[in-house]
């Protein structure tokens, strides 16, 4: 057991993305002691593509590979995924969740006030964002700016490090809210993996986890799962809930990409804008890619031709919600895109080639698609109940995996509040 550790909390927390930070800073402003364990590193986020790759990119660990040759990451660090999205805060789909009752209207609220949720400001919008936008509006379609976890007053214009982690705080991640549940009381342990939950009876008792080499026991009340769509339904399957990784959405992406004549300069806040399609599970947004990410995706399909051309590029994010199917073992996943899923991604990639036309785009291509979402494989009324809790009394799950329905869309937001209304449910 490393020193510093009690062998017992009021809660333990595992994993430290939205879900984890903020029902770790919820109960630890209600006075209990809490203890985070997070299996990634807690160093300060550089914005350099080394530091992402170490935490997004390690085969079997944060990266994978799935059936249909899909590549699929997730970050692995203080903070989760948080600390290498974009940023993106759409709104939960409130009447959804209440259908597995599940009222998030006054977190919602919450969450709103307390944090910088804000379009970005025109000075904020690179030229790649704007040329993309008037395509798309001169189509007539309702392409809107996107509200992000942003603050608009630290952000930096020409600036592409939300995906690499935002070294200038501009950019909310769930460190924030993990950084004030520490100063509260709470006791983060990084480089600490869980294996499993204990139990006694039909009561969960505490978890198992490795940390230097070496296995530990600690104990608690209550025990919140919060590793992610994959990471939390291992460990429930390593507990005995072997439905858990039955079935999960993992939201597929397709980059559509397209050469134009103008020159853009390096770097820009990416998904400024888009379209939102919810009868169709479509989500299309500008995306300026950095240009490793660039040259990755575009030698992935064979556009040799094309690797010099980053600066004479616009690009448009394709994602859909795809129907929960696969398994996720206890060191693999195996998950298959089906015909409904294509289809939706071949439709939302005919929007995007549309709407690079109109802007003037000419020799357009797609990516193969790749995933960052994981999700749906511990769902509200299959593993969990409505208010998270599993088979086991004090065993919660509060990240993607709880997610009831196909998905599509940024689940940070959703997160957040799911989290504070377990914390409500906690106190």
């Amino acid at each position: 057991m490393p020193a510093d550790l009690h062998s017992s909390y009021d809660a333990i927390v595992v994993g430290s993305g939205p879900g984890g930070a903020t029902i770790a800073r919820e109960l630890t402003h209600q006075g209990q002691q809490v203890l985070i364990l997070e299996w990634g590193n807690n160093t300060p986020l550089k914005g350099s593509f080394w530091q992402m790759a170490q935490m997004a990119a390690i085969p079997g660990k944060s990266a994978y590979v799935t059936r249909d040759l899909s590549l699929l990451i997730r970050g692995i660090t203080a903070g989760g995924s948080s600390a290498i999205n974009y940023a993106g805060a759409m709104t939960p789909p409130i009447d959804m969740f209440r259908q597995y009752g599940v009222d998030l209207t006054v977190e919602v609220d919450e969450i709103a006030k307390e944090l910088p949720i804000n379009p970005l400001p025109e000075h904020l919008m690179g030229p790649v964002a704007k040329a993309i936008s008037h395509g798309a509006r001169e189509l007539g379609l309702k392409w809107d700016k996107l509200d992000k976890f942003i603050d608009i007053n630290k952000c930096q214009p020409q600036c592409h490090l939300c995906a690499y982690g935002c070294p200038t705080d501009a950019k909310w991640t769930a460190r924030d809210f993990l950084d004030d549940a520490v100063c509260h009381g709470a006791t983060l342990l990084t480089g600490a993996k869980v294996t499993e939950v204990l139990t006694h009876g039909h009561k969960a008792v505490g978890v198992k986890f490795r940390h230097k080499g070496r296995i530990n026991s600690v104990f608690a009340d209550n025990i919140i799962l919060a590793a992610g769509g994959i990471g939390s339904a291992q460990i429930l399957q390593q507990t005995g809930i072997k439905k858990a990784g039955q079935q999960f959405f993992i939201d597929p992406v397709i980059a559509v990409m397209g050469k134009v004549n103008d020159h853009f300069p390096d770097g820009e806040i990416p998904m400024a804008a888009g379209l939102h399609l919810p009868d169709d599970g479509i989500l299309l947004s500008d995306l300026s890619l950095p240009k490793p990410f660039f040259h990755l995706f575009t030698a992935q399909v064979g556009k040799f031709g094309n690797m010099l051309s980053a600066n004479n590029t616009l690009s448009i994010m394709v994602k859909a919600k795809d129907e929960p199917n696969g398994v996720i073992g206890e060191k693999w996943m195996s998950k298959k895109l089906g015909d409904s899923d294509k289809q939706r991604l071949a439709t939302g990639s005919e929007i995007a080639e549309n709407i690079l036309r109109q802007a003037g785009c000419s020799h357009i291509y797609r990516t193969h698609h790749f995933a960052a979402h994981q999700g749906g494989s511990a769902k509200i009324g299959d593993v969990v109940n409505s208010n998270l809790q599993t088979e086991f009394q004090g065993l919660y799950v509060c990240d993607a995996s709880v997610i009831p329905e196909a998905w599509g869309l940024p689940p940070t937001y959703t997160l957040l509040c799911l989290a504070k209304r377990l914390g409500k449910h906690l106190a």
